[in-house]
């Protein structure tokens, strides 16, 4: 499959006369929870030749490929991204540090990825990761069962949150690395280690029942880590995204 999934990004590059920057894994692949028959989430820095810039038109700024049952690719323009990470986009930031990378160009990414360190806002990147949680809790407060990827994504994200306030850096994308923060509360991390082991053999529609375990460390964390969201240094200087764009056009 990574083999196909380079022939479809080749492919990409020549159909679309662009260069690929980075394409790397978004999904629960990246985060560490497949499922047995999870889909890969391919996601995509690119940049257009110069002169495409040099236009006053409006032109699309995305890539996006048909999904289907087992590929979902599609990508954002350099210029795009840039102006997404200035406002701290975490999804663009997840791309930026998934553990599964299918293409970089080395120099370009070395580039983005120093000022993905700059550009990180841990007040915006709690706020995103609080509302993904509360859009995943409120899908199981009603039926006795849960699709498992629910409480996963649930989990993910409120240990997320709880990295930022600790860390104020980044989260790690991968779901062991944000369990390693958790300490003192082995009935909780026992129970994420069996959920995880059945996520990786039933499908993206298998049900569990609702755990007291789960359901109270995710919503004590809410109620705790909104008492302690940290504040939002300035927002850097415009000039720098400037500079990183017109580097990797020269380039």
């Amino acid at each position: 499959m990574e083999q196909k999934i380079i022939k479809e990004l080749e492919n990409i590059e020549k159909e679309y006369d662009v260069k690929i920057i980075l394409a790397s894994e978004s999904g629960s692949r990246a985060w560490g929870f497949p499922s047995s028959d999870s889909d890969y989430d391919v996601r995509f820095i690119y940049v257009n030749k110069k002169d495409w810039y040099l236009s006053i038109a409006k032109k699309r700024d995305v890539i996006e490929l048909p999904i289907n049952s087992v590929l979902d690719i599609n990508g954002w323009d350099l210029r795009k991204s840039l102006q997404l990470m200035r406002k701290s986009n975490s999804p663009l930031l997840e791309w930026m540090t998934s553990p599964i990378q299918y293409c970089v160009w080395r120099r370009a990414f070395d580039r983005l990825y120093k000022l993905s360190k700059i550009a990180f806002m841990p007040e915006t990147s709690c706020h995103h990761y609080l509302s993904m949680v509360k859009a995943n809790i409120s899908k199981f407060q009603v039926d006795e069962r849960v699709k498992l990827k629910v409480y996963m994504y649930a989990v993910r994200t409120i240990l997320c949150c709880k990295w930022i306030v600790n860390n104020l850096t980044q989260p790690p994308m991968h779901i062991a690395d944000l369990l390693d923060e958790v300490t003192g509360n082995t009935p909780f991390k026992d129970k994420m280690s069996d959920l995880i082991e059945k996520k990786r053999v039933h499908s993206e529609k298998y049900t569990v029942e609702r755990s007291e375990i789960i359901e109270n460390y995710i919503n004590g964390k809410i109620v705790q880590l909104q008492q302690h969201i940290p504040k939002n240094p300035q927002k850097p200087s415009l000039d720098i995204f400037d500079d990183a764009f017109r580097y990797i056009l020269t380039e």
